[in-house]
């Protein structure tokens, strides 16, 4: 279990658990040297993750629970490194982090981990296929491979995990370093670090892009009709995001309000000039830096490619500043 960690069995056995988690009475392996895979329908034990850990089974996780996942990979089946960096650019966009792994014989997997409680896989997987679909990789392979199980889909498909004993030393099924494809000198810090997305960033991504709007709560979806109503005013949350700054998710509020500089017909350049003295109201906490110039003309660059639509009410980004004499907000509430 050499992965440069003074870590002892038990905690990485802990991290490892809480991070590859999916259905706890069944799980998958393979044959390391004939390659055949097959079930096991057994309880995920600590003991089944130690001989994965220590190199003496794979271990193979079923990541979907009933309709909801804390993990997914996006499996890049060839040793082309540009797919999963283009990859992880685009995801960042969205605030979406992922984590490359390189995967037992070639290719990459790229990680994403979300909360505890987890997350709507069908959300997830529209989200993450609109990313593959952006950088043209529409082909590429998602796993969990289904949205839910059901009384006709019991387990899904497993996906090989990371860190199998065995193909460590070889650089083999480790995470490794994007702008080097080095392996990460501690792979525990990184699985303990690693951010975990809750589900509303999702709904972000699906409103911003108007993915599946009949499938997202009312107060999800955009209203044509509200463009209309709003056309020529910023909304309150918009107005107090310009006027004091903001101290968190500032690529977020970038972008949204880059999306209502458009909508009041402002162009691009002069949208960019506006957020640029935006930018020096912010305040972000714990060390973070003021998000940079680049960072705004890439953010305003998208919000003026599409005709977006969505105001963000739900988002983390701008429900702390929204207010119940918006106009916007008191339309929808009229409409529920």
């Amino acid at each position: 279990m050499a992965t440069g960690s003074k870590r002892g069995t038990r905690e990485k056995i802990r991290i490892f658990r809480e991070r590859f988690t999916g259905l706890r009475d069944a799980y998958g392996t393979y044959d390391p040297f004939s390659g055949k895979c097959r079930q096991i329908k057994k309880p995920v034990t600590n003991e089944v993750i130690l001989k994965h850990l220590t190199g003496r089974q794979p271990y193979g996780v079923y990541l979907l629970f009933k309709d909801r996942i804390r993990a997914m990979a996006v499996d890049f089946d060839s040793q082309k490194r540009l797919a999963p960096i283009d990859f992880l650019d685009r995801a960042k966009h969205y605030g979406i982090v992922g984590h490359i792994e390189a995967s037992k014989s070639k290719g990459f997997h790229v990680w994403i981990f979300f909360e505890e409680k987890g997350v709507l896989a069908d959300k997830a997987r529209m989200v993450v296929r609109h990313i593959l679909s952006e950088i043209g990789e529409p082909d590429t392979e998602v796993f969990p491979k289904q949205d839910t199980l059901n009384g006709n889909l019991k387990y899904g498909n497993f996906i090989n995990t990371p860190l199998f004993g065995a193909l460590v030393p070889y650089g083999k099924t480790v995470f490794i370093e994007p702008s080097t494809f080095e392996p990460f000198p501690d792979q525990w810090d990184l699985l303990e670090s690693a951010q975990r997305l809750n589900e509303s960033i999702l709904n972000e991504v699906i409103e911003i892009n108007e993915l599946s709007r009949s499938n997202l709560p009312q107060e999800q979806r955009a209203d044509p009709g509200n463009e209309s109503k709003s056309r020529y005013a910023l909304p309150p949350c918009a107005q107090i995001m310009l006027r004091d700054g903001v101290v968190h998710n500032q690529r977020v509020s970038c972008f949204r309000l880059a999306v209502h500089f458009r909508r009041l017909g402002l162009p691009c350049d002069l949208a960019v000039a506006a957020l640029k003295a935006w930018a020096l109201k912010n305040r972000p906490k714990n060390g973070k830096a003021v998000i940079t110039a680049d960072e705004i003309v890439e953010q305003t660059s998208w919000a003026f490619k599409k005709q977006y639509r969505g105001y963000g009410c739900e988002s983390e980004a701008v429900a702390p500043f929204c207010r119940s004499y918006c106009p916007v907000k008191k339309t929808r509430t009229m409409d529920e």
